[in-house]
């Protein structure tokens, strides 16, 4: 009896731990769940939520350090200081943009200077800071800044008559972002041996200009003229990558100041598709590219009138300052006549995309403008090939060719590979310009998917193959009832000028009354001479389908000529 007691007492006390476990189990997993709860309704928190629950004087102020505070706490400890500030900016500013202004001042003005400057007594106000790298060698910074200021900027105007116009700029508004360049960083207080100072990056400049007395608009052309010329003056005293740079510990910091550091050469090849601005007839149109927009650095191609797939196989070379932030922009323009040209579209491509001493070939989209990438609309396209040389490197080696040199960088890179034609046992360099002639190879493979041309769904297709400068042109065999026709026919083209030659390739359908165009390539010759021979397949341009698979081969014959 005592057994069965026993047994049974061990049944309702194991049976209760049991309970008791998994009671507690439930309710640590409550527990958990609750806390997750929790600390998700904290993660989900704003600085207003947390003022509520806190008192004030409970309040942590690492909670409300916030970005936003930090720049609030900046822009007061600015606005106490503005003062002092304004004062040593503003002759900083006129010390340096003065120059400049006299640089590009306009030929019908016999000077222009500041009689008066100013910043003003409204502080500018810091929206935004980030940190952009940091290192061993220095912390750079960007500030991002708006100022809708009161300042007192009067430029003295002198007309080649004598006559003097004191132009007041007022209404400026300006947003901005500058960057801050501390650099380098040493063991002595302040922890870095200078600051280099730049206005990254332009977002908003506005201003109005007004003579004292007078109305500037009794000067046809004035206002432009000097609101352009102050535009130039910006850019190319204070923007990137202008810098200005100011010791803070004696030192030599001439590796801080702007200096180029290479060249970069840009063949416009074509553009495509282009919109067409014109009410009767095609637009008519240009190209301008720059790296830095500067009239004097400022590139313009010629125009080609009433065409919207224009052909122009320019060559332009660019001084690059910094290959890591800069980019090349390219806009196409319709040329109007004496009215200002209207934008057809606008491309840009970063330097830092380019392999140094490779030529990179691209067709870049053309959208309304840089700041908006995402456009719906088609603009049209631009071919570009560029190529990218540092300085004191070609492919790789050592630049022995002088900047006065003659040729273009392609051309450096060209003759360099051929050998040290160009210099001298002594080191001296003739002033040579090489000329990139020899013997092109052109087989014409086949084609594929091309767009039917007659009823039958068919085409009787044929290639006419041109090289542009000498006009030289074959032609393949017609091969019939074929959307898709194999030719295998070579042909050999004497190239006189290989850099600044194309080749064009015409498909057409063989008709008995005449032909049908079907389309077109138009390519270089960069690539073949570089690589000195390739096979490659190419889309037609000015068909619905098609590519044109072809065989090009190389065979040099450089000659070299006196330039002078």
């Amino acid at each position: 009896m005592s057994f069965v007691a026993g047994l049974v007492i061990g049944v309702i006390f194991g049976l209760a731990l049991i309970v008791a476990f998994v009671r507690s189990e439930n309710a640590r997993s409550k527990k958990r769940s609750d806390l997750a709860t929790t600390i998700a309704a904290f993660a989900r928190m704003t600085v207003e939520d947390s003022r509520k629950l806190l008192l004030p004087e409970h309040y942590p102020s690492w909670v409300v350090f916030s970005e936003r505070q930090k720049l609030t706490w900046l822009n007061l400890q600015l606005e106490r200081i503005w003062p002092y500030v304004n004062e040593a900016a503003s002759e900083l500013i006129k010390a340096n943009v003065e120059p400049t202004l006299e640089q590009y001042r306009p030929t019908l003005l016999a000077s222009l200077t500041f009689s008066k400057f100013t910043l003003g007594t409204v502080a500018p106000q810091f929206t935004g800071i980030s940190i952009v790298e940091t290192g061993s060698e220095g912390i750079t910074m960007e500030l991002e800044m708006k100022w809708d200021g009161n300042p007192s900027i009067v430029l003295d105007i002198k007309t080649y008559l004598g006559v003097g116009l004191p132009v007041q700029v007022k209404n400026i508004g300006f947003t901005g972002v500058f960057r801050l360049i501390f650099r380098p960083l040493v063991d002595v207080f302040p922890c870095f041996g200078a600051v280099c100072f730049s206005l990254r990056h332009k977002k908003k400049l506005d201003f109005t200009l007004k003579v004292i007395g007078g109305d500037i608009s009794t000067i046809p052309g004035l206002s432009d003229a000097i609101e352009s010329t102050i535009r130039d003056a910006v850019e190319d005293s204070i923007t990137w990558p202008v810098r200005k740079v100011i010791p803070i510990l004696p030192g030599d910091y001439s590796d801080l100041e702007l200096k180029p550091v290479g060249t970069l050469e840009v063949k416009l090849v074509q553009a495509k598709e282009l919109t067409n601005k014109d009410i009767i007839g095609k637009s008519d149109p240009f190209a301008v590219l720059y790296v830095r927009p500067l009239r004097d650095r400022t590139k313009k191609s010629r125009t080609i009138n009433n065409q919207l797939n224009p052909v122009w196989n320019e060559h332009f070379e660019f001084v690059v300052e910094d290959a890591s932030t800069q980019h090349l922009v390219v806009k196409i323009y319709d040329d109007e006549g004496v009215q200002s040209s209207e934008l057809i579209g606008c491309a840009q491509i970063q330097l830092s995309e380019l392999q140094p001493g490779k030529v990179k070939d691209v067709w870049l989209k053309l959208v309304k403008d840089l700041d908006i990438q995402r456009d719906n609309k088609n603009r049209g396209q631009v071919h570009l090939e560029l190529l990218y040389c540092p300085n004191g490197v070609q492919n790789g080696m050592t630049n022995p060719f002088a900047q006065n040199h003659t040729s273009t960088s392609l051309e450096k890179v060209l003759k360099r590979a051929e050998g040290n034609n160009g210099v001298e046992n002594d080191g001296e360099i003739n002033k040579r310009e090489v000329i990139v002639r020899g013997v092109l190879s052109v087989t014409v493979i086949s084609a594929e998917d091309l767009t039917a041309a007659d009823l039958m769904g068919k085409a009787d297709p044929f290639v006419l193959v041109t090289l542009k400068k000498t006009e030289s042109r074959n032609k393949t065999r017609v091969v019939n009832e074929s959307l898709n026709p194999i030719w295998n026919q070579t042909f050999d083209f004497v190239v006189e000028d290989g850099l600044h030659d194309m080749l064009i390739l015409e498909l057409y359908d063989h008709d008995t009354f005449g032909k049908d165009y079907m389309g077109r390539c138009i390519l270089t010759l960069t690539r073949v001479i570089m690589e000195g021979e390739y096979k490659d397949s190419f889309p037609l341009d000015d068909a619905k389908s098609g590519t044109l698979n072809l065989h090009l081969k190389w065979s040099p014959q450089p000659i070299y000529r006196d330039s002078s």
